[in-house]
């Protein structure tokens, strides 16, 4: 049965308008963490003009597969061996709060690798250590009785950590449902 994810659907149409702008100039965009294969099936024909590559741990392969059109989706686990590219961009959607935050440290890290001239980051975050919305606040709740490993990162640390890696801060994007696109391009 094809994965079905309605944020995915709902999301896409804000996102794909700032993809459109900070990856005007990009020609293979890696997506870390596709889930259900919908943002690389919807992006890709959007932006023909560059290769859209979907990855994701192995569990979640086939459900992309039943998606993509494009190129095969590769297998990625952030802590794991990283894919050798060229990738002049990255993509990643709601894959920080599902993370343990050394696995967000090991992304950051791997994607600074590629030296990327856009690294799109989408989802909900705190901002000074307080939630947004109390929609994110019961979210994160939610997320760290299921593992307490995971939640809805603060903002702070996250451009602490990509600065880091000398990926710095160009864009902080608002999007619906309280989230946000934070761009970030290797100095």
């Amino acid at each position: 049965m094809k994965p079905f994810s309605e944020a995915s659907e709902r999301n896409r149409g804000p996102i794909l308008d700032v993809l459109k702008r900070v990856l005007s100039r990009s020609q293979c965009v890696l997506e870390i963490g596709s889930g259900t294969g919908q943002h690389a099936a919807y992006f890709a024909p959007e932006l023909p003009h560059l290769v859209w590559q979907a990855s994701d741990v192995a569990e979640h392969l086939p459900g992309i597969r039943e998606w993509v059109r494009g190129p095969p989706p590769l297998e990625l686990d952030v802590e794991g061996k990283w894919p050798a590219g060229p990738y002049d961009a990255v993509f990643t959607a709601n894959t920080c709060h599902i993370m343990s935050w050394p696995q967000v440290q090991k992304m950051f890290e791997g994607v600074a690798r590629y030296r990327p001239a856009a690294f799109a980051v989408y989802g909900p975050f705190h901002y000074g250590g307080k939630p947004t919305s109390e929609g994110n606040a019961r979210f994160d709740a939610m997320l760290r009785a299921r593992d307490p490993r995971s939640g809805v990162r603060d903002f702070e640390a996250i451009v602490r950590l990509a600065e880091s890696r000398r990926l710095m801060l160009e864009e902080d994007n608002v999007m619906p449902a309280n989230n946000r696109l934070l761009v970030f391009r290797h100095a």
